[in-house]
Protein backbone atom coordinates (compact mmCIF):
# COMPACT_ATOMS: atom_id res chain seq x y z
CA UNK A 1 0.00 0.00 0.00
CA UNK A 2 1.17 3.21 -0.75
CA UNK A 3 1.34 6.14 1.09
CA UNK A 4 1.80 9.95 1.06
CA UNK A 5 2.54 12.80 3.72
CA UNK A 6 -0.13 15.77 4.00
CA UNK A 7 2.78 18.07 3.46
CA UNK A 8 3.76 15.70 0.40
CA UNK A 9 0.22 15.70 -1.19
CA UNK A 10 -0.76 19.32 -0.90
CA UNK A 11 1.08 20.25 -4.39
CA UNK A 12 -0.42 17.60 -6.24
CA UNK A 13 -3.75 18.85 -5.96
CA UNK A 14 -3.36 21.85 -8.29
CA UNK A 15 -0.28 20.08 -10.42
CA UNK A 16 -2.77 20.27 -13.18
CA UNK A 17 -2.39 16.20 -13.69
CA UNK A 18 -5.47 14.53 -13.14
CA UNK A 19 -6.20 13.42 -9.18
CA UNK A 20 -9.36 11.91 -6.91
CA UNK A 21 -8.63 12.92 -3.24
CA UNK A 22 -11.02 11.02 -1.21
CA UNK A 23 -12.86 11.01 1.88
CA UNK A 24 -14.00 7.27 2.27
CA UNK A 25 -14.99 8.39 5.98
CA UNK A 26 -18.76 8.67 6.45
CA UNK A 27 -21.01 11.28 5.16
CA UNK A 28 -21.38 12.46 8.92
CA UNK A 29 -17.40 12.57 9.37
CA UNK A 30 -16.56 14.12 6.35
CA UNK A 31 -19.56 17.04 6.94
CA UNK A 32 -17.45 17.73 10.04
CA UNK A 33 -14.80 19.12 8.67
CA UNK A 34 -12.68 17.77 5.10
CA UNK A 35 -10.10 19.63 3.05
CA UNK A 36 -11.59 21.79 0.22
CA UNK A 37 -10.26 19.32 -2.69
CA UNK A 38 -11.63 16.44 -0.94
CA UNK A 39 -14.69 14.78 -1.94
CA UNK A 40 -17.12 12.24 0.26
CA UNK A 41 -16.36 8.32 -1.06
CA UNK A 42 -18.00 6.65 1.76
CA UNK A 43 -16.38 3.35 2.96
CA UNK A 44 -19.62 2.20 3.16
CA UNK A 45 -20.61 2.38 -0.47
CA UNK A 46 -16.96 1.89 -2.08
CA UNK A 47 -18.23 -0.81 -4.16
CA UNK A 48 -20.91 1.41 -6.01
CA UNK A 49 -19.74 5.16 -5.90
CA UNK A 50 -16.55 4.82 -7.65
CA UNK A 51 -17.66 3.83 -11.14
CA UNK A 52 -19.78 7.09 -11.01
CA UNK A 53 -17.11 9.58 -9.40
CA UNK A 54 -14.00 8.23 -10.74
CA UNK A 55 -14.86 6.19 -13.80
CA UNK A 56 -11.44 5.98 -15.21
CA UNK A 57 -9.57 3.42 -12.93
CA UNK A 58 -6.03 4.50 -13.89
CA UNK A 59 -6.83 7.37 -12.49
CA UNK A 60 -4.87 8.80 -9.05
CA UNK A 61 -6.38 8.27 -6.00
CA UNK A 62 -5.52 9.73 -2.64
CA UNK A 63 -7.51 8.03 -0.05
CA UNK A 64 -8.41 10.32 3.78
CA UNK A 65 -9.77 8.59 6.74
CA UNK A 66 -9.81 9.39 10.38
CA UNK A 67 -6.32 7.92 10.85
CA UNK A 68 -8.01 4.95 12.07
CA UNK A 69 -7.30 2.45 9.10
CA UNK A 70 -10.38 2.57 6.91
CA UNK A 71 -8.68 4.08 3.97
CA UNK A 72 -6.02 0.86 4.09
CA UNK A 73 -9.83 -1.06 3.27
CA UNK A 74 -10.81 1.44 0.82
CA UNK A 75 -7.42 1.34 -0.96
CA UNK A 76 -7.76 -2.81 -1.01
CA UNK A 77 -11.70 -2.83 -1.61
CA UNK A 78 -10.21 -0.02 -5.03
CA UNK A 79 -7.69 -2.39 -5.71
CA UNK A 80 -10.22 -5.47 -6.38
CA UNK A 81 -12.24 -3.55 -8.42
CA UNK A 82 -9.17 -2.50 -10.76
CA UNK A 83 -7.98 0.98 -9.67
CA UNK A 84 -4.58 1.10 -10.39
CA UNK A 85 -3.08 4.17 -8.72
CA UNK A 86 -4.14 3.98 -5.05
CA UNK A 87 -2.87 6.21 -2.45
CA UNK A 88 -3.32 6.37 1.44
CA UNK A 89 -2.71 9.86 3.23
CA UNK A 90 -0.39 9.07 6.35
CA UNK A 91 -2.61 9.91 9.92
CA UNK A 92 -5.90 10.55 7.80
CA UNK A 93 -7.79 14.26 8.52
CA UNK A 94 -5.47 14.56 12.11
CA UNK A 95 -2.46 14.69 10.26
CA UNK A 96 -3.61 17.13 7.73
CA UNK A 97 -4.30 19.64 10.62
CA UNK A 98 -1.24 18.92 12.55
CA UNK A 99 0.50 19.99 8.99
CA UNK A 100 -1.40 23.38 9.34
CA UNK A 101 -4.32 22.86 6.80
CA UNK A 102 -8.12 23.55 7.28
CA UNK A 103 -10.65 20.93 7.31
CA UNK A 104 -14.13 22.29 6.38
CA UNK A 105 -17.15 21.73 7.69
CA UNK A 106 -20.21 21.37 5.36
CA UNK A 107 -20.66 19.77 2.30
CA UNK A 108 -20.20 21.72 -1.64
CA UNK A 109 -17.79 23.87 -0.19
CA UNK A 110 -15.79 24.58 -3.69
CA UNK A 111 -19.46 25.43 -4.80
CA UNK A 112 -20.56 27.47 -2.10
CA UNK A 113 -16.80 29.44 -1.64
CA UNK A 114 -17.44 30.06 -5.30
CA UNK A 115 -21.23 31.82 -5.12
CA UNK A 116 -19.78 34.07 -2.64
CA UNK A 117 -16.88 34.73 -4.87
CA UNK A 118 -19.29 35.60 -7.66
CA UNK A 119 -21.11 37.89 -5.40
CA UNK A 120 -18.15 39.41 -3.95
CA UNK A 121 -16.44 39.92 -8.17
CA UNK A 122 -19.63 40.86 -10.48
CA UNK A 123 -21.34 42.63 -7.57
CA UNK A 124 -24.65 40.59 -7.36
CA UNK A 125 -27.46 42.63 -6.30
CA UNK A 126 -29.50 41.23 -3.70
CA UNK A 127 -32.64 42.30 -1.60
CA UNK A 128 -33.81 41.73 2.17
CA UNK A 129 -36.78 39.34 3.06
CA UNK A 130 -37.92 42.73 4.08
CA UNK A 131 -37.79 44.18 1.26
CA UNK A 132 -39.20 41.15 -0.89
CA UNK A 133 -42.06 41.03 1.41
CA UNK A 134 -42.98 44.86 1.24
CA UNK A 135 -43.13 44.43 -2.57
CA UNK A 136 -45.51 41.56 -2.50
CA UNK A 137 -47.75 43.55 -0.34
CA UNK A 138 -47.75 46.42 -2.54
CA UNK A 139 -48.91 44.13 -5.64
CA UNK A 140 -47.90 44.37 -9.35
CA UNK A 141 -45.85 42.25 -11.19
CA UNK A 142 -43.29 40.47 -9.80
CA UNK A 143 -41.95 36.92 -10.62
CA UNK A 144 -39.95 35.04 -7.49
CA UNK A 145 -38.44 31.81 -9.13
CA UNK A 146 -36.89 29.69 -6.43
CA UNK A 147 -33.66 27.96 -8.17
CA UNK A 148 -33.51 24.85 -6.24
CA UNK A 149 -34.51 21.27 -7.40
CA UNK A 150 -38.48 20.48 -7.25
CA UNK A 151 -37.84 18.48 -4.48
CA UNK A 152 -35.91 21.13 -2.19
CA UNK A 153 -39.14 23.37 -3.43
CA UNK A 154 -41.75 20.91 -1.90
CA UNK A 155 -39.84 20.70 1.38
CA UNK A 156 -40.52 24.42 1.27
CA UNK A 157 -40.90 27.41 -0.28
CA UNK A 158 -41.26 31.13 -0.36
CA UNK A 159 -45.40 32.52 -0.58
CA UNK A 160 -46.15 33.29 -4.35
CA UNK A 161 -42.72 31.43 -5.48
CA UNK A 162 -42.35 29.18 -8.86
CA UNK A 163 -40.32 26.29 -8.73
CA UNK A 164 -37.11 26.91 -11.86
CA UNK A 165 -34.07 24.67 -11.25
CA UNK A 166 -30.99 27.47 -12.26
CA UNK A 167 -30.54 26.11 -15.38
CA UNK A 168 -33.32 26.84 -16.41
CA UNK A 169 -33.79 30.01 -16.06
CA UNK A 170 -33.05 31.36 -19.31
CA UNK A 171 -34.20 28.93 -20.84
CA UNK A 172 -37.48 29.23 -19.71
CA UNK A 173 -37.86 33.01 -18.51
CA UNK A 174 -39.15 34.24 -22.01
CA UNK A 175 -42.44 32.33 -21.49
CA UNK A 176 -42.66 32.84 -17.77
CA UNK A 177 -41.53 36.27 -17.77
CA UNK A 178 -42.66 38.32 -21.45
CA UNK A 179 -42.75 41.42 -20.50
CA UNK A 180 -39.16 42.74 -19.77
CA UNK A 181 -40.10 45.13 -17.37
CA UNK A 182 -41.10 42.25 -15.35
CA UNK A 183 -38.63 42.23 -12.07
CA UNK A 184 -37.50 38.72 -11.22
CA UNK A 185 -35.91 37.87 -7.80
CA UNK A 186 -34.25 34.63 -7.78
CA UNK A 187 -33.99 32.70 -4.16
CA UNK A 188 -32.90 29.39 -2.54
CA UNK A 189 -32.43 28.10 0.70
CA UNK A 190 -29.29 30.29 1.73
CA UNK A 191 -27.20 32.16 -0.79
CA UNK A 192 -25.23 30.50 -3.07
CA UNK A 193 -28.12 29.35 -5.78
CA UNK A 194 -29.84 32.81 -5.70
CA UNK A 195 -26.32 34.05 -6.60
CA UNK A 196 -25.37 31.84 -9.53
CA UNK A 197 -28.73 31.96 -10.53
CA UNK A 198 -29.25 35.95 -10.71
CA UNK A 199 -25.97 36.40 -12.62
CA UNK A 200 -26.77 33.69 -15.27
CA UNK A 201 -30.13 35.75 -15.90
CA UNK A 202 -27.33 39.15 -16.05
CA UNK A 203 -24.73 37.24 -18.73
CA UNK A 204 -27.62 36.25 -20.59
CA UNK A 205 -28.45 39.94 -20.62
CA UNK A 206 -32.24 39.29 -19.78
CA UNK A 207 -33.86 43.01 -19.49
CA UNK A 208 -35.90 42.30 -16.41
CA UNK A 209 -34.94 43.86 -13.46
CA UNK A 210 -33.16 40.68 -11.24
CA UNK A 211 -32.16 40.55 -8.37
CA UNK A 212 -31.20 37.55 -5.18
CA UNK A 213 -33.08 37.33 -2.24
CA UNK A 214 -30.60 37.78 0.31
CA UNK A 215 -29.58 34.31 2.13
CA UNK A 216 -32.79 32.92 0.58
CA UNK A 217 -35.63 30.68 2.67
CA UNK A 218 -33.64 30.68 5.90
CA UNK A 219 -32.97 34.83 5.82
CA UNK A 220 -37.15 34.70 5.07
CA UNK A 221 -37.47 32.98 8.57
CA UNK A 222 -35.08 35.10 10.34
CA UNK A 223 -37.06 37.85 9.42
CA UNK A 224 -39.95 36.26 10.92
CA UNK A 225 -41.88 35.18 8.07
CA UNK A 226 -43.63 31.82 7.29
CA UNK A 227 -42.99 29.56 4.28
CA UNK A 228 -44.91 27.13 2.47
CA UNK A 229 -44.79 23.78 3.13
CA UNK A 230 -45.25 20.99 0.30
CA UNK A 231 -46.34 23.20 -2.25
CA UNK A 232 -46.57 21.28 -5.61
CA UNK A 233 -43.90 22.36 -8.63
CA UNK A 234 -46.23 23.79 -11.33
CA UNK A 235 -44.84 22.63 -14.70
CA UNK A 236 -42.12 24.84 -16.56
CA UNK A 237 -43.57 26.33 -19.67
CA UNK A 238 -42.08 24.91 -22.54
CA UNK A 239 -39.93 27.49 -25.38
CA UNK A 240 -41.49 27.43 -28.52
CA UNK A 241 -39.33 27.52 -31.99
CA UNK A 242 -38.67 31.15 -31.91
CA UNK A 243 -37.15 30.60 -27.99
CA UNK A 244 -35.27 27.59 -28.88
CA UNK A 245 -34.13 29.75 -32.50
CA UNK A 246 -32.95 32.41 -29.95
CA UNK A 247 -31.72 29.94 -27.34
CA UNK A 248 -29.42 28.50 -30.26
CA UNK A 249 -27.98 31.98 -30.93
CA UNK A 250 -27.62 33.29 -27.25
CA UNK A 251 -25.54 29.55 -26.62
CA UNK A 252 -23.33 30.54 -29.94
CA UNK A 253 -22.92 34.30 -28.67
CA UNK A 254 -21.87 32.79 -25.32
CA UNK A 255 -19.14 30.43 -26.54
CA UNK A 256 -17.61 32.99 -28.19
CA UNK A 257 -17.69 35.43 -25.60
CA UNK A 258 -16.48 33.56 -22.78
CA UNK A 259 -13.81 31.66 -25.12
CA UNK A 260 -16.15 28.19 -23.93
CA UNK A 261 -14.13 25.03 -25.27
CA UNK A 262 -16.57 22.92 -27.67
CA UNK A 263 -16.06 19.17 -28.73
CA UNK A 264 -18.07 16.72 -31.50
CA UNK A 265 -19.20 13.48 -31.04
CA UNK A 266 -16.27 11.66 -32.85
CA UNK A 267 -13.50 13.84 -30.52
CA UNK A 268 -15.90 12.64 -27.59
CA UNK A 269 -16.12 8.85 -28.58
CA UNK A 270 -11.92 9.11 -28.60
CA UNK A 271 -11.61 10.75 -25.29
CA UNK A 272 -14.33 8.37 -23.82
CA UNK A 273 -12.17 5.34 -25.16
CA UNK A 274 -8.67 6.84 -24.18
CA UNK A 275 -7.54 5.14 -20.84
CA UNK A 276 -5.24 7.89 -19.88
CA UNK A 277 -7.52 10.19 -19.25
CA UNK A 278 -11.19 10.82 -17.11
CA UNK A 279 -14.15 12.21 -19.14
CA UNK A 280 -17.30 12.55 -18.03
CA UNK A 281 -20.58 13.42 -19.89
CA UNK A 282 -23.42 15.12 -18.11
CA UNK A 283 -26.47 16.47 -20.00
CA UNK A 284 -27.19 19.42 -17.88
CA UNK A 285 -31.47 19.23 -18.90
CA UNK A 286 -34.04 18.49 -16.68
CA UNK A 287 -34.27 14.67 -15.48
CA UNK A 288 -37.58 14.22 -17.56
CA UNK A 289 -36.00 15.42 -20.77
CA UNK A 290 -33.24 12.85 -20.06
CA UNK A 291 -35.14 10.15 -19.95
CA UNK A 292 -37.40 10.81 -23.28
CA UNK A 293 -33.54 11.23 -24.76
CA UNK A 294 -29.93 11.35 -24.15
CA UNK A 295 -26.78 11.56 -25.76
CA UNK A 296 -25.32 7.74 -24.98
CA UNK A 297 -23.18 7.10 -21.87
CA UNK A 298 -24.44 10.64 -20.79
CA UNK A 299 -25.25 11.10 -17.29
CA UNK A 300 -28.47 13.23 -16.18
CA UNK A 301 -27.09 15.94 -14.08
CA UNK A 302 -29.38 19.21 -14.38
CA UNK A 303 -26.73 22.22 -14.52
CA UNK A 304 -27.67 23.70 -11.11
CA UNK A 305 -27.16 21.11 -9.62
CA UNK A 306 -23.76 20.46 -10.93
CA UNK A 307 -22.86 23.62 -10.29
CA UNK A 308 -24.45 23.53 -6.71
CA UNK A 309 -23.36 20.20 -5.39
CA UNK A 310 -19.89 19.25 -8.07
CA UNK A 311 -18.52 17.72 -5.26
CA UNK A 312 -21.34 14.63 -5.28
CA UNK A 313 -21.36 14.44 -9.65
CA UNK A 314 -17.31 14.38 -9.73
CA UNK A 315 -14.28 13.34 -7.91
CA UNK A 316 -11.66 13.78 -10.26
CA UNK A 317 -9.73 17.14 -10.38
CA UNK A 318 -8.56 17.83 -14.30
CA UNK A 319 -10.72 15.74 -15.77
CA UNK A 320 -12.88 16.40 -18.68
CA UNK A 321 -16.11 17.79 -18.23
CA UNK A 322 -18.20 17.25 -21.37
CA UNK A 323 -21.88 18.75 -20.95
CA UNK A 324 -24.98 18.32 -23.43
CA UNK A 325 -28.20 19.76 -23.80
CA UNK A 326 -30.70 20.49 -27.03
CA UNK A 327 -29.92 23.98 -27.80
CA UNK A 328 -26.26 24.69 -26.17
CA UNK A 329 -27.89 27.19 -24.09
CA UNK A 330 -27.82 25.17 -20.50
CA UNK A 331 -24.58 23.83 -21.33
CA UNK A 332 -23.22 26.87 -22.25
CA UNK A 333 -24.23 28.71 -19.04
CA UNK A 334 -23.32 25.61 -16.88
CA UNK A 335 -19.91 25.65 -18.61
CA UNK A 336 -19.10 29.35 -17.64
CA UNK A 337 -19.98 28.45 -14.04
CA UNK A 338 -17.72 25.05 -13.80
CA UNK A 339 -14.75 27.09 -15.43
CA UNK A 340 -14.72 29.68 -12.95
CA UNK A 341 -14.42 26.85 -10.37
CA UNK A 342 -11.03 25.50 -12.29
CA UNK A 343 -12.58 22.55 -14.23
CA UNK A 344 -11.92 21.81 -17.91
CA UNK A 345 -15.59 22.21 -19.60
CA UNK A 346 -16.46 21.59 -23.32
CA UNK A 347 -19.70 21.86 -24.73
CA UNK A 348 -21.08 19.23 -26.84
CA UNK A 349 -21.50 20.07 -30.59
CA UNK A 350 -24.67 17.60 -30.68
CA UNK A 351 -28.46 18.57 -31.14
CA UNK A 352 -31.59 16.48 -30.71
CA UNK A 353 -30.69 14.12 -32.99
CA UNK A 354 -27.62 12.57 -30.97
CA UNK A 355 -29.80 12.10 -28.10
CA UNK A 356 -30.91 8.18 -28.99
CA UNK A 357 -30.21 6.53 -25.67
CA UNK A 358 -33.64 6.77 -23.14
CA UNK A 359 -34.17 6.01 -19.82
CA UNK A 360 -33.47 6.59 -16.22
CA UNK A 361 -29.74 6.89 -15.14
CA UNK A 362 -30.32 4.60 -12.71
CA UNK A 363 -27.53 3.87 -9.44
CA UNK A 364 -26.42 0.46 -8.72
CA UNK A 365 -28.74 -2.36 -8.07
CA UNK A 366 -27.12 -3.05 -4.83
CA UNK A 367 -27.33 -6.46 -2.66
CA UNK A 368 -30.76 -8.63 -3.56
CA UNK A 369 -32.95 -10.25 -1.05
CA UNK A 370 -31.67 -13.80 -0.06
CA UNK A 371 -35.13 -13.80 1.99
CA UNK A 372 -38.22 -13.34 2.15
CA UNK A 373 -40.96 -11.84 4.52
CA UNK A 374 -42.06 -15.77 5.81
CA UNK A 375 -38.90 -16.62 5.72
CA UNK A 376 -37.86 -13.75 7.39
CA UNK A 377 -40.65 -14.63 10.45
CA UNK A 378 -38.96 -18.03 10.85
CA UNK A 379 -35.14 -16.80 11.14
CA UNK A 380 -37.23 -14.56 14.29
CA UNK A 381 -38.98 -17.03 15.63
CA UNK A 382 -36.10 -19.30 15.75
CA UNK A 383 -33.82 -16.70 17.64
CA UNK A 384 -31.38 -15.55 14.66
CA UNK A 385 -29.50 -12.58 15.42
CA UNK A 386 -31.28 -9.28 13.31
CA UNK A 387 -28.85 -6.49 12.34
CA UNK A 388 -29.85 -3.61 10.40
CA UNK A 389 -27.91 -1.62 7.89
CA UNK A 390 -29.86 1.33 7.17
CA UNK A 391 -28.28 4.35 7.56
CA UNK A 392 -28.21 5.66 11.07
CA UNK A 393 -31.23 8.11 11.04
CA UNK A 394 -33.16 5.50 8.76
CA UNK A 395 -32.84 3.33 11.73
CA UNK A 396 -33.62 5.43 14.99
CA UNK A 397 -36.83 6.24 12.91
CA UNK A 398 -37.90 2.66 13.00
CA UNK A 399 -36.82 -0.82 12.42
CA UNK A 400 -37.60 -4.53 13.62
CA UNK A 401 -37.58 -5.04 16.82
CA UNK A 402 -34.31 -5.90 18.39
CA UNK A 403 -32.39 -5.31 15.36
CA UNK A 404 -28.81 -3.44 16.34
CA UNK A 405 -27.65 -1.21 14.16
CA UNK A 406 -24.41 -1.70 12.03
CA UNK A 407 -22.16 0.72 9.77
CA UNK A 408 -19.70 -1.14 7.72
CA UNK A 409 -16.74 1.48 8.79
CA UNK A 410 -17.24 0.23 12.59
CA UNK A 411 -18.21 -3.70 11.81
CA UNK A 412 -16.71 -6.22 13.87
CA UNK A 413 -17.99 -9.26 11.94
CA UNK A 414 -16.53 -11.55 14.11
CA UNK A 415 -17.70 -10.40 17.00
CA UNK A 416 -21.72 -11.80 15.91
CA UNK A 417 -20.11 -15.56 15.34
CA UNK A 418 -21.80 -18.06 13.04
CA UNK A 419 -22.59 -15.54 9.81
CA UNK A 420 -25.42 -18.61 9.17
CA UNK A 421 -26.75 -17.08 12.27
CA UNK A 422 -27.41 -13.64 11.59
CA UNK A 423 -30.09 -11.76 9.22
CA UNK A 424 -29.54 -8.92 7.57
CA UNK A 425 -32.15 -5.81 7.55
CA UNK A 426 -31.74 -2.59 6.31
CA UNK A 427 -33.17 -0.05 3.76
CA UNK A 428 -30.96 0.61 1.19
CA UNK A 429 -29.45 -2.72 -0.94
CA UNK A 430 -26.12 -1.00 -1.74
CA UNK A 431 -25.43 -0.25 1.71
CA UNK A 432 -26.53 -4.19 2.57
CA UNK A 433 -24.27 -5.10 -0.31
CA UNK A 434 -21.24 -3.70 1.52
CA UNK A 435 -21.83 -5.15 4.88
CA UNK A 436 -21.99 -8.49 3.43
CA UNK A 437 -18.75 -7.60 1.13
CA UNK A 438 -16.95 -6.24 4.80
CA UNK A 439 -18.11 -9.64 6.05
CA UNK A 440 -16.68 -11.61 3.42
CA UNK A 441 -13.49 -9.92 3.28
CA UNK A 442 -12.78 -9.72 7.71
CA UNK A 443 -13.67 -13.46 8.00
CA UNK A 444 -14.27 -15.30 4.75
CA UNK A 445 -17.89 -16.06 4.71
CA UNK A 446 -20.87 -13.30 5.31
CA UNK A 447 -24.49 -13.85 6.27
CA UNK A 448 -26.70 -15.72 3.73
CA UNK A 449 -30.05 -14.55 5.08
CA UNK A 450 -30.43 -10.92 3.29
CA UNK A 451 -33.91 -9.09 2.90
CA UNK A 452 -34.21 -5.45 2.35
CA UNK A 453 -37.11 -3.44 3.31
CA UNK A 454 -38.64 -0.56 5.73
CA UNK A 455 -40.88 -0.60 8.55
CA UNK A 456 -43.64 -0.76 6.45
CA UNK A 457 -42.71 -3.87 5.05
CA UNK A 458 -42.19 -5.59 8.43
CA UNK A 459 -45.54 -4.53 9.56
CA UNK A 460 -47.51 -5.33 6.90
CA UNK A 461 -45.57 -9.01 7.51
CA UNK A 462 -46.99 -9.05 10.80
CA UNK A 463 -43.57 -8.09 12.24
CA UNK A 464 -42.71 -5.53 15.49
CA UNK A 465 -41.21 -2.63 14.58
CA UNK A 466 -39.35 -0.20 16.71
CA UNK A 467 -38.48 3.19 17.37
CA UNK A 468 -35.59 4.39 19.28
CA UNK A 469 -34.93 7.85 18.32
CA UNK A 470 -31.72 8.59 20.06
CA UNK A 471 -30.06 5.72 19.08
CA UNK A 472 -27.60 5.35 17.33
CA UNK A 473 -26.11 8.58 19.56
CA UNK A 474 -24.36 11.90 17.36
CA UNK A 475 -21.50 10.18 17.91
CA UNK A 476 -21.96 6.67 16.64
CA UNK A 477 -24.43 7.66 14.45
CA UNK A 478 -21.17 8.78 11.54
CA UNK A 479 -22.87 8.78 8.83
CA UNK A 480 -25.37 11.48 9.20
CA UNK A 481 -24.41 15.27 10.02
CA UNK A 482 -25.18 17.25 13.08
CA UNK A 483 -23.90 20.61 11.66
CA UNK A 484 -26.75 22.72 11.42
CA UNK A 485 -28.70 19.75 10.03
CA UNK A 486 -32.39 20.96 11.66
CA UNK A 487 -31.89 24.46 10.19
CA UNK A 488 -34.49 24.08 7.80
CA UNK A 489 -36.78 22.64 10.64
CA UNK A 490 -37.44 25.63 12.97
CA UNK A 491 -34.13 26.19 14.39
CA UNK A 492 -33.54 29.79 13.82
CA UNK A 493 -29.86 29.78 15.29
CA UNK A 494 -28.85 26.57 13.34
CA UNK A 495 -30.01 28.81 10.48
CA UNK A 496 -28.36 31.98 11.67
CA UNK A 497 -25.20 29.19 12.03
CA UNK A 498 -25.36 28.26 8.82
CA UNK A 499 -25.47 32.17 6.98
CA UNK A 500 -22.48 33.09 9.51
CA UNK A 501 -20.63 29.72 7.77
CA UNK A 502 -21.40 30.03 4.29
CA UNK A 503 -20.68 34.23 4.48
CA UNK A 504 -16.80 33.08 6.02
CA UNK A 505 -15.70 30.47 3.83
CA UNK A 506 -13.20 32.90 1.33
CA UNK A 507 -11.97 34.01 4.33
CA UNK A 508 -10.64 30.32 5.24
CA UNK A 509 -9.13 29.48 1.81
CA UNK A 510 -5.34 29.54 1.43
CA UNK A 511 -4.11 31.20 -1.42
CA UNK A 512 -3.73 27.48 -3.22
CA UNK A 513 -7.32 27.01 -2.46
CA UNK A 514 -8.31 30.71 -3.14
CA UNK A 515 -6.54 30.31 -6.62
CA UNK A 516 -8.52 28.18 -8.37
CA UNK A 517 -11.90 29.98 -8.30
CA UNK A 518 -12.10 32.68 -11.12
CA UNK A 519 -15.56 33.66 -12.26
CA UNK A 520 -14.78 33.77 -15.92
CA UNK A 521 -14.98 37.73 -17.54
CA UNK A 522 -17.01 37.60 -21.23
CA UNK A 523 -15.16 40.15 -23.89
CA UNK A 524 -18.46 41.81 -23.94
CA UNK A 525 -19.16 43.69 -20.79
CA UNK A 526 -22.27 42.09 -18.99
CA UNK A 527 -24.96 44.42 -18.02
CA UNK A 528 -25.06 44.99 -13.97
CA UNK A 529 -28.16 43.76 -12.56
CA UNK A 530 -30.83 46.49 -10.95
CA UNK A 531 -32.45 46.34 -7.81
CA UNK A 532 -36.53 45.14 -8.51
CA UNK A 533 -37.17 47.54 -6.08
Amino acid sequence: MKTISAAALKPFLTDGQEIAFLDVREHGQYGEGHPFFCVNLPYSRIEDLPARLVPNKAARCVLLDDGDGVAARAAAALARLGYSDVTVLEGGAPAWVAAGYTLFKGVNVPSKAFGELVEHELGTVSISAEELKAQQAAGGDLLVLDGRSEPEFHKMSLPGAQSCPNAELGYRLPKLAPDPATPVVINCAGRTRSIIGAQTLALLGVPNPVVALRNGTQGWRLAGFDLVQGATPAPLPLPDAADLAAHRAKARALIADYALAEVDLTTLAAWQADATRTTYLFDVRSAAEFVAGHVPQARSAPGGQLVQATDEQLAVRNARLVLSCDTGLRAATTAIWLAGMGHEVYVLCADAAAMTATGPDLPAAGQPDTLDEAGLRARIASGARLLDASRGMAYRSGHLAGADWVTRARLDAGAYGDPAQVVLTGRCPRLLAGIVAEWRAQTGAAPEAVICGDPARWQAAGLAVEVTPDQPDEAACIDHLFFVHDRHDGNLEAARRYLEWELGLLAQLDPQERGVLAPLRPKTPVRELTDAT
